[in-house]
């Protein structure tokens, strides 16, 4: 870490993040003198900082507050290292870190903690999940009262329909883009494919795979900021809301996983279509527990405007080969590259909770046997299927009560998130749509 400030010395000052229960960076800026000290001893802030509702704000009653004198805890790099932020002016450098008590152990209500230690789990029976993530966003000019799609800087025009798939839409927001990959670069986040989506000014990047989970999920994180920041730089915003517009299709954030043995051979894969029984188990896993990681996939209260039939998010429990209208579609093209892909996250997620709660959920089929109903043929929207929780207070009651999730986490970051969902959802109640939107573009 230290080679990487001597070969960036004009880097003058440091942002220490860590990652709270809403995906949000918590941290300090410390200047660059201070880096030694940094990266061998730490630094500190209180625990409550991790359990903060989407405004900033401490959660009533938590005994993390008054109750404990808000005690601090010791936060430590991660192990990235050193990353660039070239979404800001003067050179500065971005440090991750995380939190643990002063005894060393990990702090049971950081989300980073709660997936590594899903993926400690899968290790220890021999297991490698291998994830990877597709993230969607809208550009968006948000300087009037509406939402409208910026004009293109090339050519000064714009394009309030959507453009699937279409190089010209890409064409037109070339400069941003052509930044965004050298960001990635730069920053050592794998991003792949982009396209144009479904809705005016909307795209999809894609990020590679990788049997590091820590590292996708990190990319994921990293990669909403620098957009968020990047299209700020470059005179417009970017938001991951789920539903940004009512009628544009919403947000999603699908996640691509499989699991491999400790050779790296895909234990999805038995060499038939179908997929081997350890697939079939993980797939049941995710059913099972897709009622109790409802809130995980869709956080705010804004991802439930995006969880509506016909409006290409899943809204029924089922699985399927080669179907997007399924909350698991099982892709086809080669065996070898088996793999399932849950689509029912909103790009507003934290992806490590999301992460760990869709893997969690698929360790518990493996580790229980479990058997999967008949994979679906057809339209998942016209079928009698049962369905995700559809309000934000339905899907905390699922959250808070479900068997599946007591075993994938701790109980101090199920109450810590609890607590924090009950006030979001008792304050949401006191804004207009326009106050909730104009909430969630910058901060999910």
């Amino acid at each position: 870490m230290r080679d990487w400030l001597r070969h960036h010395s004009d880097v003058k000052t440091i942002r220490v993040a860590a990652v709270d229960l809403n995906g949000q960076a918590r941290g300090k800026r410390i200047p660059v003198r201070f880096a030694e000290k940094l990266v061998k001893e730490g630094t500190r802030f209180p625990f409550s900082v991790m359990n903060l509702d989407i405004w900033g704000e401490d959660i009533e009653n938590s005994p993390l507050v008054f109750d404990s004198g808000d005690a601090d805890g010791v936060l430590k790099p991660t192990g990235r290292g050193f990353l660039p932020m070239p979404w800001l002016e003067a050179p500065t450098a971005l440090l991750p870190i995380w939190m643990f008590h002063d005894n060393g152990t990990p702090y049971a209500g950081d989300p980073r903690h709660a997936l590594a230690d899903v993926v400690r789990k899968f290790h220890a029976r021999g297991l490698y999940p291998v994830c990877a993530t597709e993230l969607e966003f809208y550009l968006i000019d948000d300087s009037g009262r509406e939402f409208r799609v910026p004009p293109s800087p090339r050519s000064g025009k714009r394009r309030p329909g959507a453009d699937t798939l279409a190089l010209r839409a890409l064409d037109a927001f070339d400069r941003f883009f052509t930044d965004l990959y050298d960001a990635c670069e730069a920053m050592d986040i794998d991003a792949d494919t982009a396209i144009s989506e479904a809705g005016p000014g909307q795209f999809e990047v894609n990020l590679l795979h990788s049997n590091d989970v820590l590292k996708i999920a990190d990319d994921t994180w990293l990669f909403k900021m620098l957009v968020r920041g990047l299209a700020r730089k470059h005179g417009f915003a970017a938001s991951f809301m789920a539903k940004p517009y009512e009628d544009w299709p919403g947000n999603g954030m699908h996640m691509h996983f499989s699991i491999t043995d400790e050779d790296g051979i895909n234990q999805f894969d038995d060499g038939t279509h179908g997929g081997s029984p350890l697939l079939h188990n993980a797939v049941a896993g995710c059913l099972k527990a897709m009622a109790g990681t409802t809130l995980l996939l869709a956080p705010h209260a804004n991802s439930y405007d995006r969880l509506v039939p016909e409006a290409h998010a899943p809204s029924g429990i089922a699985w399927a080969y080669e179907n997007r209208t399924a909350a698991l579609r099982i892709p086809s093209g080669s065996l070898k590259a088996r793999r399932i892909e849950h689509r029912v996250a909103g790009g507003d997620i934290n992806p490590y909770l999301m992460m760990a709660g869709v893997l969690g959920a698929a360790l518990i089929g493996i580790e229980d046997e479990l058997t999967p109903p008949p994979p679906i043929t057809g339209n998942a929207y016209q079928l009698d299927l049962p369905q995700m929780p559809t309000t934000w207070q339905d899907a905390l009651d699922a959250f808070e009560n479900s068997p599946d999730m007591k075993r994938i986490f701790a109980p101090l970051l199920i109450d810590n998130l609890v607590r924090t969902k009950r006030q979001e959802i008792h304050y949401m109640a006191e804004l207009s749509p326009e106050e909730i939107l104009d909430l969630y573009i910058d901060t999910v």
